[in-house]
């Protein structure tokens, strides 16, 4: 861990007019804003390049050039669009061709592979850059697989601005060992730095009235890999939290011990860096219509120290009552301090912090667009 007198605190904050970067102190106790940047564009990811500490890519949708990359090698003074962005090739097999419509995700390749990214679009497609993100290719053949295709289902289908390809996880033992998540479409698993995967959602449940047998109807929002035990991958699902132990194959359900008024249902999932056991997620309102708010208005953390046998309510700080919000997927987030910070943006353009580890939460910032994706990064 680098030590907090050598280096700076950095929250990376996307939404839908644009991004900001909040430079923290040694501390934790007062932030300094930069940004907007982008402002007016949509901000699905921004991230930083932990393998040089300097790199930033953000996956943007503009008015004028549609869905594309943005590099910068200062820490965000200057930026510069990829010379070839994330793209389908011609339709094979048959297949009908598609378009990006967006990057979705941003995820670093392994430490031994500098320059090397990954990206997860909508509709569902993954893309390799072997050049710090300057260039892009198809990294899979799922894109023109028949099967694939199936379990993708339509660009109508999905999450309501559209199918994705998420969650995408490079084993750090192993650099050609990849998971991603498929939103719809299920978990999946690569041996191969991604070129064929193969299905993992053994034990996931799917809505009632459709057969979990079927891949196309696994709906994971978040999968996350255990950074001290990376054999653990925790997942929060459509149909609630899941916890799985490789070298299983069969996920289990571990959201039972959250209060069946407030129910395992929600979109982010964090866990601890030193921790296994130790993880964190936010519920929302899961009733049949899905208003994608916190439940009865009162948003709360909920966080395990026993690998999700027991969930602890955590919600000194946060408002009590009428606070209409929740978090999405990307947009919660924790650093990798002791205490281990945690952080996470809501619909309404607020950004929250915990510095205990979230037995206590502050608001650090408000009136933002709606945040979309929250990620941290420490600079020297």
């Amino acid at each position: 861990m680098t030590s907090k007198a050598a280096a700076r605190s950095l929250i990376l904050v996307a939404t839908r007019k644009g991004a900001w970067i909040y430079q923290g102190d040694g501390a934790r106790r007062t932030w300094r804003t930069e940004g907007p940047h982008f402002l007016g564009h949509i901000v699905s990811h921004l991230v930083l390049d932990p393998r040089d500490g300097r790199t930033l890519l953000a996956a943007a949708k503009t008015g004028h050039l549609g869905p594309t990359i943005f590099r910068s090698t200062d820490l965000g003074h200057t930026w510069k669009e990829a010379a070839r962005p994330p793209a389908f090739g011609p339709a094979a097999n048959g297949l009908e061709a598609r378009a990006v419509d967006h990057t979705f995700w941003l995820t670093p390749g392994h430490e031994s592979e500098h320059g090397v990214w990954y990206a997860g679009t909508s509709p569902q497609g993954l893309f390799r850059s072997g050049d710090g993100g300057i260039t892009w290719e198809p990294a899979s053949t799922i894109h023109d697989d028949p099967q694939y295709r199936k379990w993708m289902g339509t660009v109508q289908d999905g999450t309501p601005d559209g199918p994705k390809l998420h969650s995408i996880l490079v084993d750090p033992r192993d650099a050609r060992h990849l998971v991603i998540g498929m939103s719809g479409g299920g978990v999946h698993e690569s041996h191969d730095a991604g070129r064929t995967f193969k299905p993992l959602v053994d034990g996931m449940e799917v809505v009632e009235g459709f057969d979990p047998a079927e891949v196309t109807f696994h709906d994971p929002h978040c999968v996350r890999y255990c950074p001290s035990n990376p054999d653990r991958l925790y997942q929060q699902n459509h149909c609630g939290l899941y916890r799985i132990d490789r070298p299983a194959t069969k996920w289990v359900r571990i959201g039972g011990g959250i209060p069946k008024e407030v129910g395992d249902v929600g979109f982010p999932m964090v866990v601890h860096p030193r921790d296994a056991d130790r993880a964190w997620v936010f519920p929302m309102d899961a009733s049949s219509v899905w208003p994608r708010t916190s439940p009865d208005g009162k948003p709360a953390v909920y966080g395990t120290r026993d690998a999700g046998a027991t969930w602890q309510r955590m919600d000194a700080g946060l408002p009590p009552s009428d606070a209409w919000w929740t978090v999405k997927r990307q947009a919660m987030t924790a650093d990798g301090d002791d205490p281990v910070g945690l952080y996470f943006g809501t619909t309404s353009g607020e950004l929250w912090m915990s510095d205990d580890e979230g037995g206590h939460w502050r608001e650090i910032a408000r009136h933002l667009p709606e945040i979309y994706a929250v990620e941290t990064a420490q600079v020297g």
